[in-house]
C-alpha cells in the first residue's frame, strides 16, 4: 500500500507539472514581452503590430473556488499593503470559480490600468483573453481598465498618466461616481479650511 501512495503522488506531481507546462504554453504570446514601466514598476509592451479586436494573449492562472480566491485575495492585497507591490490578479470566471494569475508564468498578470485603454479581457467560457480596442503600435504599454469597484477608490491611485486619468483605479461606470465623491470631498475640505 506504501509504494502505491508514493506512485499516486509521483503521479500527480507530474501531472501538475504537466498541467502548468501547458498553461505555461498558452500564456506565451509573440506579440508582447515584459518591460519596465513608468506606471507600476513592470508593464507589458507590443512587440508585433497588434490590430483592433485581435486576442494577442490570454490571462492565465490557477482555477480556484470562490472561497480559495478570497482567501488570496486577502492575503494578495496584504501583501500589497506592506510592499507596495501589485495587489490581486484574480479575475470571477463563474458563480462557483474564479481564476488566479498570481503565477510567474503569466506574464499577462502585468498588464497594467489606464483611464485610456488601448485593449481590454474578454471571458471566452473558462478563459480570460486579452483584445485590442483599437491597432496598438510596436513599443506602446498594453493596459486594459482594470474595473474596480469606487467603494475603496482611495486604496488605488492610478499612475496611468493619460490625458483622461480620473486619479484613481477604477472602472468607467463608475468615473462619474468618483467625480461626484470627489467633488463632495474637495468642498468638504473648503469649508474646513
Amino acid at each position: 500500500m506504501g509504494k502505491s501512495k508514493k506512485k499516486d503522488r509521483k503521479h500527480s506531481k507530474e501531472e501538475e507539472e504537466r498541467r502548468i507546462e501547458k498553461l505555461r504554453r498558452r500564456g506565451e504570446s509573440d506579440f508582447v514581452e515584459v518591460r519596465g514601466s513608468v506606471i507600476h514598476g513592470q508593464g507589458v509592451y507590443c512587440i508585433e503590430p497588434i490590430e483592433k479586436e485581435q486576442y494577442f494573449i490570454e490571462y492565465v492562472g490557477n482555477r480556484v473556488s470562490k472561497e480559495e480566491s478570497e482567501k488570496r485575495a486577502l492575503k494578495q492585497f496584504e501583501e500589497h499593503e506592506k510592499s507596495g507591490a501589485a495587489a490581486v490578479y484574480i479575475f470571477n470566471l463563474t458563480k462557483k470559480w474564479d481564476l488566479d494569475g498570481n503565477v510567474e508564468w503569466n506574464p499577462a498578470r502585468l498588464i497594467n490600468h489606464s483611464c485610456d485603454p488601448n485593449s481590454e479581457a474578454i471571458q471566452d467560457g473558462k478563459r480570460i483573453f486579452i483584445q485590442a480596442l483599437r491597432d496598438i503600435e510596436v513599443d506602446e504599454e498594453i493596459t486594459f481598465d482594470y474595473g474596480f469597484d469606487v467603494d475603496c477608490y482611495e486604496d488605488h491611485p492610478c499612475r496611468c498618466g493619460s490625458s483622461n486619468c480620473i486619479g484613481y483605479i477604477v472602472g468607467r461606470d463608475y468615473h462619474d461616481d468618483l467625480a461626484d465623491r470627489l467633488a463632495a470631498k474637495a468642498e468638504e475640505t473648503s469649508v474646513v479650511s
